[in-house]
């Protein structure tokens, strides 16, 4: 190996000290099913560290569905959508996605991350922009950087400064402008009716990342556009079925014109084996779920104001969030660790994002909200989170959990 590659790696020794401090938060094994209680280490503990939203990861309609496929197709498909991995089950969930979505049609990819490459990269040339929130998912700025198009950042939902950096865009290549709907550390939700407006002032597409959002806002959780009633505005969703839609795999969602484009032209969907049965029956008994029981939301959201308000209560900072996605902001990486480390001792798993992931003045516990928890549970972490917040002297408790 090449010695300054190997020097490089062997200097990398971030995990080895966290690991010597007893702090590493990562990889921890789980040993039952995803749910709002999970077993690690023979230990019972609290989950709320999942982005299953809608608590479908366990329905039994779902199981059977991944079943019933494996028992029709075979576990893998053994080629890419292009050539020879096209099944039934992926042409029945495209149609059933673009009906959802209310979109004229859709394109399936092997994972989410993958969909915002397969999205983005092919669509802007040498003489293209493509304008970026400065805290978009790591997908979208890998898709930017396989792309030939000049990338440009704005501040974060600042449409002050996405309209500066547009008027400063030179020629008539196109513009593209990407952002989250539902932001996935932060939980607060893009300002989408000034991009569009000023989409249309610039002439520019509107690209929105709804990973976070399907299954969460607008009717019948079909996402940011429809949450702020411009939902024909969105000249492209994508998604993903990691998460509300409890399975593996994702998705663009678009015009017929388009989608044809992305067949031809994404690599990330010609050079991948297809999403196997199981994940694509999952994800189709999901999404019929969700239309059948929009009660399940409507305990999401029950869950989401009712774990905010004791949060807000006991004295923690949750930022702008407006999402299931509650951001505890400790704003020092070394108390982050030590806070997860705290309360996975005590059995609530919460998931530490420092930095590089967020600057190190913005660390943060990523509290994350599913319909199927309870309000017991709920108050039961945060009396423990109120507790090790003390403890470890994060901030000076204005309120007191009863």
């Amino acid at each position: 190996m090449n010695q300054s590659l190997l020097q490089k790696i062997r200097s990398y020794d971030a995990p080895q000290k966290l690991k010597q401090a007893n702090l590493y938060p990562y990889f921890r094994v789980i040993e039952s099913e995803q749910d709002t209680e999970v077993t690690i280490d023979g230990k019972t503990v609290l989950m709320f560290g999942s982005n299953s939203y809608l608590g479908l990861t366990n329905h039994p309609k779902l199981k059977e569905a991944a079943q019933q496929a494996v028992l029709k197709y075979g576990t893998g498909c053994a080629g890419s959508r292009f050539l020879n991995g096209t099944l039934k089950i992926h042409i029945e969930l495209e149609e059933a996605l673009a009906d959802y979505l209310r979109k004229e049609a859709v394109l399936l990819y092997s994972t989410g991350f993958q969909a915002n490459l397969g999205a983005i990269a092919p669509l802007a040339g040498r003489n293209d922009y493509i304008f970026i929130d400065e805290l978009v998912h790591a997908s979208i700025i890998d898709g930017t950087r396989l792309s030939f198009g000049k990338v440009v950042k704005y501040r974060h939902n600042d449409m002050q400064s996405l309209e500066q950096q547009l008027r400063r865009a030179e020629g008539d290549g196109a513009r593209i402008i990407v952002m989250d709907g539902i932001f996935s550390m932060e939980g607060d939700i893009a300002d989408l009716p000034g991009i569009v407006a000023l989409a249309r002032r610039y002439d520019a597409t509107v690209i929105v990342d709804d990973a976070h959002a399907i299954g969460v806002i607008g009717q019948e959780g079909i996402g940011t556009g429809d949450h702020f009633g411009l939902h024909d505005q969105v000249d492209l969703i994508v998604g993903t079925f990691s998460k509300s839609l409890a399975s593996l795999g994702g998705f663009v969602a678009s015009s017929h014109d388009m989608i044809n484009y992305l067949k031809h032209n994404s690599r990330a969907l010609i050079f991948s084996a297809s999403m196997t049965p199981a994940a694509a029956a999952s994800a189709l008994a999901a999404l019929d779920i969700i239309r059948s029981e929009p009660e399940r939301m409507e305990n999401l959201w029950q869950n989401t104001y009712f774990a905010m308000d004791l949060l807000r209560s006991a004295g923690f900072e949750l930022g702008k969030t407006e999402s299931p996605i509650l951001p505890i902001y400790i704003r020092d990486d070394l108390k982050t660790f030590q806070f997860a480390h705290k309360m996975a001792e005590d059995g609530v798993f919460v998931n530490p994002v420092v930095s590089p992931a967020v600057r190190s003045t913005d660390s943060l516990i990523r509290f994350s909200l599913m319909a199927t928890h309870t309000f017991a549970q709920i108050e039961q972490a945060v009396e423990i989170m109120y507790r090790n917040a003390r403890a470890l002297e994060i901030f000076e408790p204005i309120g007191q959990v009863s």
